[in-house]
């Protein structure tokens, strides 16, 4: 989302908005099924909500993970990265002939994910995740199968929601599929699964690391085109303020905190601490570029992550797990198992795929199967492990789960005007001084 807009966005987004566009649009949105096949087939009619990078990957990846899909309609906050997305994707060999999303069936604006949802089988949720609970509660409302990017919220009210979503969704014959992908990847599951199945003992430590380059860093101010609402701004710039995107922490290296939560079993922590901040100076926005966090359970094992997105320095992403026996570890080498001497006494050798192929041809097959894939509280645990080691790194304080379950500090924006919606810019989070709510 980062493309400057014309000089008539705000307009345009008025003229294309599902909002406004009356009996029209709704008398097309009837003519798509939202049966449990489309039409009465075995065709699968997929939405995505959300089409930026992630969200057309997403959308790539769902088509060559099951052969009788199409992807029917669209809906972003921008008209134009909708209209992008899918011309991208009608380019794609092997997929692009089922890429059928009318241009009635692009939906642009705040409350566009409601008519994409109304009118799919499958929907892929891939926005900026602070409007993840919200989407995420639409779609298990409307009886969807799911595919939700992580993370699932970036706050905890946000995240109570989507515990409250996935509690609804166990009482309905729909697939939940999280975009923790690493939970599928041939390398990674076939090492965890040994590592956990007793091989290199009882697991006491484990440490990962999410070292990187920032992502989307904030424009200028001066860059922002005069008139633009706050809201859009900040949704432009949605990876820079942590009510949309969680932070570096939150939104990226959720992956690591899915590895740790994984090797302990995805049992909750019981607290955490953490150190970070804002090494360099940024144009804006309101989120740290280094935290690290010190996880702790009711055993005394512990969790380790170190996160940075600074340029210019060393990159790194890997993970060890200490057991009592040896030590499995994901790094440049592959995935191996070392004893306590050091000796590498397993390593990976199988078939490698790419686990985004995987995770949705699996999605599919549970779907045709019935027997439903539901990522749905492993997901959440993930989530609210971020969210809680990000709360630890900004308060300086130690957080217990109960403390991060709980907590009722509410960061995305309340939308109750569209764009003109009130949003208020925080400043950076100061250790020691920054309240806990």
């Amino acid at each position: 989302m980062s493309e400057k807009p014309a000089e008539n966005r705000r307009e345009f987004i008025k003229k294309s908005t599902v909002s406004v566009a009356g009996a029209a649009i709704a008398a097309n949105l009837a003519s798509l099924s939202s049966g449990a096949y489309a039409s009465g087939t075995d065709t699968l009619r997929i939405g995505l909500v959300g089409c930026g990078g992630r969200g057309s990957g997403a959308a790539a990846d769902a088509l060559s993970g099951d052969p009788n899909t199409e992807l029917v309609a669209v809906a972003d906050a921008f008209m134009d990265h909708a209209e992008a997305s899918v011309g991208r994707l009608e380019k794609l060999g092997g997929i692009g002939d089922r890429v059928k999303v009318k241009k009635e069936n692009m939906f642009a604006g705040l409350d566009a994910y409601k008519h994409v949802i109304d009118s799919v089988d499958v929907v892929l949720l891939c926005t900026p995740p602070g409007f993840r609970p919200e989407h995420l509660k639409y779609a298990v409302e409307a009886g969807r199968h799911i595919f939700t990017e992580k993370p699932m919220a970036t706050d905890a009210p946000g995240l109570r929601s989507c515990l409250e979503s996935v509690a609804v969704s166990k009482t309905k014959p729909f697939a939940m599929l999280a975009g923790f992908c690493w939970r599928y990847d041939y390398e990674k599951k076939a090492l965890f699964e040994r590592c956990l199945g007793g091989e290199i003992g009882d697991i006491r430590a484990v440490y990962g690391t999410y070292l990187t380059s920032p992502v989307k860093p904030m424009p200028a101010a001066s860059t922002r085109p005069k008139g633009m609402p706050d809201l859009e701004w900040m949704v432009r710039n949605w990876y820079n303020f942590a009510g949309l995107s969680g932070d570096g922490l939150v939104e990226q290296a959720c992956h690591t905190v899915d590895w740790i939560g994984w090797a302990m079993g995805d049992k909750p922590p019981v607290s955490c601490t953490a150190t970070g901040g804002r090494q360099l100076k940024a144009e804006g926005g309101d989120i740290y570029d280094h935290v690290s966090i010190n996880y702790v359970w009711d055993n005394d094992a512990r969790g380790f992550l170190a996160q940075r997105q600074i340029p210019g320095c060393f990159n790194e992403n890997q993970f060890t797990m200490l057991g009592t026996k040896g030590t499995g570890k994901v790094s440049r080498r592959g995935s191996t198992i070392d004893d306590l001497n050091g000796k590498t006494t397993w390593k990976y050798e199988g078939p490698k795929k790419s686990m985004y192929r995987i995770e949705h041809e699996e999605f599919f097959a549970s779907i045709r199967s019935g027997k439903h894939i539901h990522n749905g509280d492993r997901m959440c645990n993930s989530t609210l492990m971020a969210i809680m080691g990000r709360l630890a790194g900004y308060t300086g304080k130690e957080i217990s789960w109960e403390q991060a379950l709980n907590s009722q500090e509410k960061l995305v924006p309340e939308i109750t005007d569209g764009w003109n919606s009130p949003v208020t810019f925080r400043d950076v989070p100061l250790p020691g001084v920054t309240k806990y709510v």
